[in-house]
């Protein structure tokens, strides 16, 4: 009788259990479905980002543009009823293109002259004023040119020719794989005696835009470097395989100035149970000095801006304080990010987790995640039942690996890191060119992320890690 009591009993516990777990589950979907549904018809970010591409402009650190778009996301989150908003400072290099940047093959046996269209890489020397010319060598990546010998290299012009993997179905993968030739190229062709680099855009669109994006060099030794559009990479190449000693005239009129004063904007909301533990969501408020910075990362801004607006508009109290951080500096340095962790470590501030947005504003597909082994075992597992929650939205996607660049000094700290990820196949079409333009970007994608980061940072909250 006593066994069939504790049966009876044990089965009573079950059922109990598995009733409130399906009612806390459907009280998990209604909430994310009304946050979904207020972002779709009451959301801000499609006009914040209008005023961000359309008043201010492009955003490089430590620019007057940069200043502005500081000070119009610091009244837009004071604005919106954050709880605290403030500027964190943050010290960055500062370089500007010049408003000149000529490109052409010059004196062919069977094209003449021809201009290519080029565009500065961040960090490019200038060339004197009257420009410059020299042969062109083309090499297929970076460790090819590390084999040859210096004699073939100084005095000439070395022409990067590597293309993205089509094959890669992410194409942030076939970024990766290519984008040494860019961020390095240019500093082992000087270490040679190279005069100049050109670099093939990194993007998969058979266009002629070319692609800017940073180089990194050794203080004092820098080249003239720039980005070629894909066809005229493509024409280029096809010359050196019919005339192997083909000429190319450069002039650019880039400067390195001063390091300049520039701010993280930080906004957030107090959380009602345990304050001291920040879900951080953010993006980076700079871009390249062409196009309008909307896709990278004005995008990610408006939309991390977003998550506390609905928020505030839906009257939900965090346990934790929900902190947005739009980082200064991440195209040509990260010295947002790095200082924004330094900081946070000095204080001995909590972080949970933090999601940044930096792909992009079309269609969600999902997140990425990261953080230290011990820890991202089990936030994986309890992630894994969000991703039911937030699937319908078309969230469908939930990975190991990647999150984001300005976030990542976050990671050692024991903090979970997600990387909102959209579709990525147009992204590169964008990325770095002066397409990157408010028109670009359709407010119902931009809409749907936004509510897809503010239902993770909902879910995090209830649950934690």
């Amino acid at each position: 009788m006593i066994f069939n009591k504790i049966i009876f009993l044990t089965l009573i516990l079950i059922f109990t259990s598995s009733l409130a777990v399906k009612a806390q589950s459907d009280e998990d979907v209604e909430k994310v479905g009304e946050i979904f549904d207020n972002v779709l018809t009451q959301s801000s970010c499609y006009n914040w980002l209008h005023y961000l591409c359309k008043n201010i402009g492009h955003r490089i650190a430590g620019s007057p543009n940069g200043a502005a778009a500081v000070e119009y996301t610091r009244q837009m989150l004071d604005t919106i009823g954050c709880d605290n908003v403030w500027l964190q400072p943050v010290k960055v290099p500062y370089w500007t293109r010049g408003a000149v940047a000529e490109c052409r093959i010059i004196n062919s046996k069977t094209l003449g002259t021809l201009d290519l269209s080029v565009v500065a890489l961040g960090y490019s020397a200038a060339t004197n004023p009257v420009g410059i010319s020299g042969e062109v060598i083309e090499v297929k990546s970076v460790s090819d040119l590390e084999k040859m010998d210096e004699a073939k290299v100084k005095g000439k012009i070395v022409f990067f020719n590597t293309p993205m993997d089509p094959t890669k179905i992410s194409t942030f993968s076939a970024y990766g794989e290519a984008g040494h030739q860019r961020t390095s190229g240019p500093k082992k062709a000087a270490e040679k005696g190279a005069i100049a680099a050109i670099v093939r855009s990194l993007t998969l669109k058979a266009d002629d835009v070319p692609h800017s994006g940073v180089t990194i060099f050794d203080e004092g030794k820098e080249i003239p470097a720039v980005g070629i559009g894909i066809q005229s990479a493509e024409r280029l190449s096809a010359l050196l395989k019919s005339e192997s000693h083909t000429n190319v005239y450069l002039r650019l009129d880039c400067k390195k100035h001063k390091e300049q004063l520039t701010y993280n904007v930080i906004g957030e909301i107090k959380g009602s149970v345990e304050p001291e533990k920040i879900i951080l969501i953010g993006g980076h408020i700079d871009s390249w000095d062409i196009g309008e910075g909307a896709h990278d990362d004005g995008a990610g801004c408006v939309q991390s801006m977003e998550v506390l607006h609905v928020f505030k508009r839906l009257r939900i109290k965090p346990r934790y304080t929900i902190r947005c951080v739009l980082f200064a500096n991440e195209e040509n340095g990260l010295k947002g990010g790095s200082t924004y962790a330094e900081e946070a470590k000095k204080k001995g501030e909590v972080h949970i987790a933090a999601i940044e947005s930096d792909g992009g504003g079309h269609t969600p597909r999902g997140f990425g995640m990261d953080a230290v082994p011990e820890l991202l075992k089990g936030a994986y597992s309890k992630a894994q039942k969000w991703r039911e929650i937030l699937a319908p939205y078309g969230f469908y996607e939930l990975v190991t690996g990647g999150s984001g660049a300005d976030i990542g000094p976050l990671k050692n700290q024991n903090v979970v890191l997600f990387g909102y990820r959209p579709d990525s196949q147009r992204y590169f079409d964008y990325h770095h060119t002066a397409n990157d333009v408010f028109e670009s970007v359709h407010k119902r994608e931009l809409e749907l992320g936004a509510g897809g980061i503010a239902g993770l940072v909902y879910l995090i909250d209830k649950y934690g890690f």
